[in-house]
């Protein structure tokens, strides 16, 4: 990971684009990009987690948060780059 850069990074498992990542690969780019923070961030997909059962699941500078959909990762995401 680059100095001072924040990490997301999303599953890109078949079972948690199943469950909703495609979607929220898009959700994420957009939020990223409508508050300029896409020089500021390191986003991209990796293959599956291996925690089918949870998903879908994304990780925000390592650490892992399962279940997320397109209602709670906006706030997620609101309070990732309003704590860090």
């Amino acid at each position: 990971m680059e100095i001072n850069k924040k990490e997301v990074v999303i599953c890109l498992g078949s079972s948690c684009f199943a469950r909703g990542n495609k979607q929220l690969v898009k959700i994420v780019n957009d939020y990223l990009r409508d508050r300029n923070l896409l020089n500021d961030v390191r986003f991209h997909g990796e293959r599956c987690f291996g925690i089918c059962s949870v998903g879908p699941s994304l990780k925000l500078d390592g650490k892992l948060i399962e279940k997320q959909d397109e209602e709670t990762v906006i706030a997620l995401l609101n309070d990732f780059f309003e704590t860090t």
